[in-house]
């Protein structure tokens, strides 16, 4: 195996999976709702490649994956066994609340740290997501 010293075997993250049920209602949630952007969305031999991010970063996103299995369909909204699915930055986390707020999003555990200020949301299946502002000195 070839050594990779001081340079990294990757050059980015590209896309975390969320399995759904309907990728037209979480494709609503994701991008009505949490203004992400679609990057990617075919239909190849009956399977839809459905992939959003935030605008921006085109690289890295979410595969918005039908769940095709009764197990899968079980892990619908529990694919992360309760922990976060992911971490959102923003730069005004009080327009953020009042955004979710206005779109009947359940908002919790708001809280602020020496490091940042922090809410959890859950999105239409349940999976939590953190939405975090930084001191403007980490942005």
């Amino acid at each position: 195996m070839a050594s990779h010293a001081g340079s990294s075997l990757f050059s980015g993250l590209g896309r975390l999976v969320v399995l759904v049920d309907d990728p037209d209602a979480a494709l609503a949630f994701y991008q009505g709702v949490l203004g992400f952007r679609v990057l990617h969305d075919q239909t190849a031999d009956g399977y839809r490649y459905l992939h959003v991010g935030v605008p921006g970063q085109e690289t890295v996103g979410l595969w918005l994956m039908t769940a095709t299995s009764d197990r899968e369909r079980e892990l619908i909204g529990r694919q992360r066994g309760g922990q976060p699915l992911l971490v959102l930055y923003t730069e005004d986390l009080d327009a953020v609340r009042e955004h979710l707020c206005r779109h009947g999003v359940r908002v919790w555990n708001e809280r602020e740290d020496a490091d940042s200020r922090s809410l959890h949301l859950a999105d239409l299946y349940g999976n939590v997501i953190i939405v975090a502002q930084l001191p403007e000195s980490a942005m």
